[in-house]
């Protein structure tokens, strides 16, 4: 399959023309919508995001994630093979995490071009084609290097800020949930908030911090939205607490 990760925007033109190429180039290979809504241009905390949620794929996925703030500029076009899956995009720390948390990852620099090339859409333009090369069987079009040029090993192993905000207002932190004490809370929008299970273990209303479904520390409003009353956004700093 192949596993689209883009801050494309669940509307308009670009998340639609992605995979019209993939269809054209990779015919009946599924495609999974991942998350179109990633937040827009912030490489780091998708970085986090990606690493949390690829385990949840077979071997043999292969991820078009384009978070491309730097696109059409010096910053190359990557494969990563990690843990059986392959990661195309761009070279600007986005697959950071997930190499880094991998056993044996190998890199590559994509050196295949199209005939037409946008130099602002290359998620369309380059990525899309490699990905459903990859997906088909056929082989790698480019040559292996011995890292990322655009790693960011200044980065921490786990990210104190949120990440995402979900639809129901819950903010996702950067934080392993297995990385900290199991009954450690957060601190975060000027507020305490206390380790819950599950939203119904605290009364209608109440925030609390759990780990989520992906393995990642997360604040939540029982019946409420968490990002609005704690007036939270990507970025926002949160500290581990007990």
């Amino acid at each position: 399959m192949i596993v689209m990760f883009t801050d494309f925007g669940v509307t308009g033109l670009y998340t639609g023309q992605v995979k019209a190429a993939l269809h054209r180039d990779a015919p009946g290979v599924p495609v999974v919508d991942l998350i179109d809504d990633a937040p827009a241009c912030r490489v780091q905390a998708a970085a986090y995001l990606l690493a949390a949620l690829a385990g949840a794929f077979p071997p043999g996925a292969v991820f078009l994630a384009v978070i491309d703030p730097g696109v059409g500029s010096a910053r190359r076009p990557v494969l990563l093979r990690a843990n059986g899956q392959w990661f195309v995009g761009p070279d600007n720390g986005l697959f950071e995490l997930v190499a880094r948390r991998a056993a044996a990852p190998r890199w590559w620099e994509i050196t295949w071009s199209p005939p037409r090339l946008s130099a602002t859409f290359h998620g369309r333009d380059l990525f899309a084609p490699v990905a459903a090369s990859l997906a088909r069987g056929a082989g790698v079009p480019g040559r292996e290097r011995e890292d990322a040029a655009g790693g960011c090993p200044d980065w921490p192993d786990d990210l104190a800020e949120i990440i995402y905000i979900d639809g129901f207002g819950n903010a996702i932190t950067g934080i392993r949930a297995a990385a900290v004490p199991p009954e450690a809370g957060l601190s975060a929008g000027g507020m305490r908030i206390g380790r819950a299970r599950t939203f119904s273990d605290v009364p209608a209303g109440s925030l609390l911090c759990y780990e989520n479904a992906n393995g990642l520390l997360e604040i939540a409003a029982n019946q409420g939205r968490a990002a609005d009353r704690l007036e939270l956004s990507v970025g926002a700093p949160v500290v581990v607490g007990l």
